[in-house]
């Protein structure tokens, strides 16, 4: 745990009582804060008393008449858009801050302990729309392999204040999303990295511009000594242009799968399958990717690039990274290789909840039979027709199949309706060379909890088909 400094003898509430608020709350009791707390739930309230929490109704005015310090949030509740939250309105209305658990870490991480410590631990934060989980965690996997000491939180895995206090010469790797970003009072990360933007969340940050100025505040109010950008968009393009002196400002280091890069003082990029590393017109680095299992399609070669770029930033040599890259073995339910089977390779990609990241997965792989549906989102999946070329049969499972169906025009494709029955005809089906994708391109809240409750069941039916 990192305890809060700062709030000795101070009332702060906490708002929302899951696994972030109930560590914010140890962290701030930890530093000497009075807690107390509310959630929306009257399950999680009722967990949270049988702990021994203070619970206060934020949302009535009347609880605010007494000295309140600051009001922490859950990242999952809205502070602006698209309205207030009731008890971070009553804050707002009475100037009291509003903060959330990365304000609050980057204010507690440093400690008098640093002084005696030869190399002081550094902070990496990755964000953008899509890749981020996959480019933390193969952050943390090639400072492990490394020898590096290394933890890795936030968005993924741990909370903040739920890590360790820092060994001499650790890195934390923190995956921060928006809502998180959006919020946070002190954002001061060593390396920050941003892969990439595309639509997601509209209604929480009003618009793309609002979800854009989330993200760009990591660096903007963050002052990183190295910023790692994604220049495949408009907005990375213009968020490195922002950040940086000129073309030769090494403190920008450039992330493309389309460009060389090699006019720039510092960048990385990907192209055909291959890593090449530039620093001021020359190749320090070439690395080929297409034969690494983990990292499959240009999606995750972008996520290649900026996990390097990152871990050159922090003093690692190519050799040390391209290892790594060998011995990563991916995320769950992102392109996740779950078997081969008689010649044919079993993926589980049931993140790919939306359009924008299903096409990656198709743009991965070739011979494809894909497993799509489930509670489908606005427009279906006719953006993704120009793929539809690479599948060899579509099988449609969950609310949205029959939707899908018509919009695969004269593709292969036949309406299944579960998991079960996909993957039994998936396997009856494909042949030596395939790829049975499960790539939804929706939500997974029609037939399952989450999209890992999906992920999950489609490798347990694939696995049962090797017994």
């Amino acid at each position: 745990m990192i305890p809060v400094q700062g709030v000795q003898n101070q009332t702060i509430a906490v708002l929302g009582l899951g696994r972030s608020g109930r560590a914010t709350a140890a962290a701030l009791t930890a530093g000497g804060a009075n807690v107390i707390a509310w959630d929306d739930s009257a399950e999680t309230r009722a967990q949270a008393e049988a702990e021994g929490m203070a619970l206060v109704d934020l949302t009535r005015g009347k609880e605010w008449e007494s000295r309140i310090d600051a009001l922490i949030t859950s990242p999952g509740i809205p502070h602006l858009y698209p309205h207030p939250h009731p008890a971070i309105e009553q804050a707002l209305r009475r100037g009291v801050p509003v903060d959330n658990d990365i304000g609050l870490f980057f204010r507690s991480f440093a400690t008098q302990e640093w002084e005696r410590m030869d190399t002081p631990p550094r902070v990496i934060c990755v964000t953008g729309s899509n890749g981020k989980s996959t480019t933390t965690a193969l952050i943390h996997h090639i400072l492990t392999e490394s020898g590096r000491p290394s933890q890795m939180g936030g968005n993924i895995g741990t909370g903040v204040l739920s890590l360790e206090p820092p060994a001499d010469g650790e890195v934390v790797v923190l995956e921060l999303s928006s809502y998180q970003t959006d919020l946070a009072r002190a954002l001061t990360p060593d390396v920050a990295v941003f892969t990439n933007l595309s639509p997601d969340h509209m209604d929480r940050h009003s618009g793309m511009g609002g979800y854009f100025a989330a993200k760009r505040r990591l660096f903007a109010e963050g002052g990183p000594d190295r910023c790692i950008i994604g220049v495949d968009e408009d907005e990375g393009r213009y968020l490195a242009n922002q950040m940086g002196q000129g073309p030769q400002d090494d403190r920008v280091i450039r992330v493309s799968v389309t460009d060389r890069l090699d006019g720039f003082g510092w960048g990385v990029a990907a192209r055909k399958g291959f890593l090449a590393e530039w620093r001021k017109g020359r190749q320090v680095a070439s690395v080929d990717l297409r034969q690494i299992r983990g990292l499959p399609g240009a999606h995750n070669h972008q996520n290649a690039c900026a996990a390097w770029a990152a871990c050159r930033a922090v003093g690692l040599a190519p050799r040390e990274i391209e290892a790594a890259f060998h011995s990563f073995a991916g995320l769950p339910h992102r392109s996740q290789t779950v078997a081969e089977i008689l010649g044919v390779r079993w993926v589980n990609d049931s993140k790919a909840t939306n359009v924008d990241a299903a096409e990656k997965a198709l743009l991965a792989f070739d011979n494809i039979r894909w497993i799509v549906g489930g509670l489908g989102k606005e427009g279906g999946i006719a953006a993704l027709a120009p793929h539809f070329g690479r599948v060899r049969k579509a099988y449609l499972i969950g609310h949205s199949a029959r939707d899908f169906a018509l919009q695969l025009g004269p593709t292969p494709h036949e309406v299944v309706e579960t998991m079960e029955a996909a993957v039994t005809r998936a396997a009856a089906e494909s042949e030596p060379g395939d790829t049975v994708l499960l790539a939804p391109a929706s939500a997974s809240f029609d037939q399952y909890p989450n999209f890992e409750k999906r992920g999950e069941h489609f490798t347990q039916l694939v696995q049962a088909l090797s017994r």
